[in-house]
């Protein structure tokens, strides 16, 4: 069933992408555009749920479920989807969590590369986490093994995303923006959200919320809504995830970030000098209460109540899978000599 889903739903977004590009490149912007892409909405809501497994079913949320579905949403006025690229960049950019870099920097210096010894390195410590997960996790405390799922969630993005990047830039010759900033470097929560992490979903948040609610109503309640449907959209791919009924958590999460930025933005106005703490003491508060409001708020959602065996059991099943296709595959090249 797994090899299944790995080639029709990435080929059905791909069409279903297809289709949108055409819709953009012969009816305008407005409400005629967006009837025309709502079969394309409907089907990038089920596709996700087409992948058997946690980990590919998850991605495939983030990947369509959210980013594809504001894209095409901000491709319906004039968003980031622009019908003057080819098919495959369009295809490209559409269903994954990529942003074409401008003409002249993409030319004149690449920005995206693939780090072979630091993807080399999260490998080995998501290899080496699963063994702590199969071996030790009922003798650690449930915060310690949350936080250890944190950094195993941040090495899988951060291998997969510039392993993208380098595929579109190899394939295509496109630039591409990288999606994460080293974000345990953050000296504040508006560098870490702002300019460090998840590069691609703030880029697609500013222009459909921010923006818009800035204009009508100000900055903290661009920032209060911006967070506040973040939020939502954390919940709807965790419900993809586990299929369980969203506890809140994660909206209560990101309403508390946005809140405690629309803070930080105010101390900084009013208290400049004092607001400038210097990046030794900055960074370690920062990661501080990233890492504890996760754990408080994030983490239980998507791994508490059995998620995280479940999680663990899927992982333990694709690896025999992919051990016993490698020894297929060295018989039969046996066989071939």
């Amino acid at each position: 069933m797994l090899h299944h889903s790995v080639v029709t739903v990435p080929l059905a977004a791909a069409l279903a992408m297809l289709y949108a590009r055409l819709v953009a490149t012969f009816v305008g912007p407005g409400l005629g555009r967006l009837l025309f892409l709502t079969p394309v909405l409907a089907l990038l809501l089920v596709l996700p749920l087409a992948a058997p497994l946690y980990i590919t079913r998850g991605t495939a949320a983030f990947f369509l479920a959210w980013l594809g579905e504001f894209k095409l949403l901000l491709a319906s006025g004039r968003g980031p989807l622009d019908p003057g690229l080819r098919p495959v960049p369009f295809v490209f950019t559409a269903t994954l969590p990529v942003k074409l870099l401008p003409g002249a920097a993409a030319g004149a210096e690449e920005k995206v590369s693939l780090p072979l010894l630091s993807s080399s390195i999260k490998v080995a410590i998501m290899v080496a986490l699963l063994q702590v997960f199969r071996r030790r996790k009922d003798q650690m405390h449930p915060y310690a093994t949350f936080a250890l799922y944190g950094i195993y969630i941040y090495c899988f993005l951060d291998s997969l995303l510039p392993c993208l990047a380098a595929l579109g830039r190899a394939l295509m010759g496109m630039g591409l923006e990288p999606q994460f900033d080293k974000p345990y470097l953050s000296t504040s929560l508006q560098d870490f959200w702002g300019r460090r992490w998840n590069l691609m979903a703030s880029a697609v948040l500013r222009p459909a919320v921010y923006i818009p609610v800035r204009a009508r109503l100000g900055a903290p309640a661009g920032v209060l809504a911006t967070f506040l449907v973040s939020g939502l959209v954390h919940e709807v791919v965790v419900y993809y995830i586990t299929f369980r009924l969203p506890t809140g958590q994660l909206t209560a999460f990101f309403l508390l970030h946005g809140a405690s930025m629309c803070a930080e933005r105010w101390w900084a106005r009013r208290w400049p000098n004092a607001s400038r703490l210097p990046r030794v003491v900055a960074t370690p508060l920062v990661v501080l209460f990233v890492l504890a409001t996760a754990l408080w708020l994030f983490f239980p959602p998507l791994f508490g109540n059995g998620m995280d065996d479940r999680f663990i059991a899927e992982f333990n099943a694709l690896s025999a899978a992919l051990v016993d296709a490698g020894g297929r595959l060295l018989r039969l090249a046996g066989i071939g000599r």
